[in-house]
């Protein structure tokens, strides 16, 4: 299997929004090969950090990758959701930055054993945690026509999802799907050949990337995390989030919204009706921040990352609007 070779996005703009404060205590939720968690390690000669990954692999590497820094680090293999109670098995808290990159990573999409890309052929897996849970294929195997469809217009915004469906639980029956490549020239039938001809992505990204969200749960894992942030974060504590597409954007986005509501009532009166009378968080990116001409020409998976920040008031805990 090729190394865990993955180059981190917005690097920069992450350790410049983290704030990064003095024997502060910061969480990496997505390590990877471990690019952000170093350049915060580096940034700041005190702060202790924490690293969680799903996978195995990106654990391996990083470990290697942040060795220097091994006194102040903490590597953990689990799903960032599960942040609360690693925390609290760590005995830390509250904490003082939260980071999540997004997505997949360089090094699961460039390994045909990893089946998240269709390039080359490998196993449907598409298992950020190989260890654990059902593979893409067996995802597949136990979908009906009209939930796998569903599941492709929705975490793939695909329009042909229907005809995509209705081809792949065909050929499940007869037992045609084995690989990335078989998977990826049935989706390739359904698209019409105008369309594919004036398209920018391979007529398999939508769908792929659907499976993919849906074989790791990403989307729960996301508003999970977004629901228990405010209660880890010390006051002044920031949370940044990179994502790659609309569907985790919108989560984000929205989360950070609401958490900036107030009520119009007075204090008093806000707390007896059960609203909040103070924010939650501040955002601190009104937009989101992009990479640079310069980073997507280097690393074009840049492209599409953007980078939202919230920070954590100081603000009384008041039960939340409901």
């Amino acid at each position: 299997m090729a190394p865990f070779d993955h180059e981190s996005v917005l690097t920069d703009a992450v350790v410049a929004n983290l704030a990064l404060r003095d024997h502060g205590i910061y969480v990496d939720g997505t390590l990877g090969g471990g690019g952000h968690a170093l350049a915060l390690l580096e940034a700041n000669p005190t702060l202790m950090l924490v690293g969680i990954d799903r996978d195995p692999a990106a654990l391996e590497a990083a470990g290697t990758r942040l060795a220097a820094h091994a006194a102040r680090t903490r590597l953990v293999h689990a799903p960032y959701a599960d942040l609360p109670a690693i925390l609290s098995s760590l005995h830390l808290g509250p904490v003082h930055g939260i980071l999540l990159d997004l997505g997949v990573s360089s090094p699961q999409l460039d390994v045909p054993e990893r089946g998240f890309s269709f390039s080359k052929p490998g196993p449907l897996d598409m298992r950020m945690d190989p260890t654990r849970g059902p593979t893409a294929l067996e995802l597949l195997r136990t979908l009906d026509a009209d939930s796998l469809a569903d599941l492709i217009s929705t975490l793939g915004e695909e329009r042909h999802a229907r005809k995509i469906s209705r081809l792949i639980q065909e050929a499940i029956r007869a037992d045609r799907v084995h690989s990335t490549t078989d998977l990826a020239a049935l989706i390739t039938q359904a698209i019409p050949p105008a369309e594919q001809r004036t398209s920018r992505i391979h007529p398999a990204t939508r769908t792929f990337q659907a499976l993919r969200i849906a074989v790791n749960a990403e989307l729960d894992q996301l508003s999970s995390l977004l629901a228990s942030f405010p209660d880890l974060l010390a006051p002044g504590g920031r949370f940044a989030i990179i994502s790659f597409h609309s569907l985790e954007d919108r989560l984000v986005k929205h989360r950070f919204r609401d958490l900036t509501w107030t009520t119009s009532l007075p204090r008093h009166l806000a707390a007896a009706a059960g609203e909040r009378a103070d924010p939650v968080c501040e955002v601190v990116t009104r937009k989101p921040i992009y990479a640079s001409d310069a980073e997507v020409a280097r690393n074009p998976r840049a492209r599409s990352a953007r980078l939202r920040v919230c920070e954590r008031t100081a603000a009384p805990n008041l039960p939340a609007h409901a």
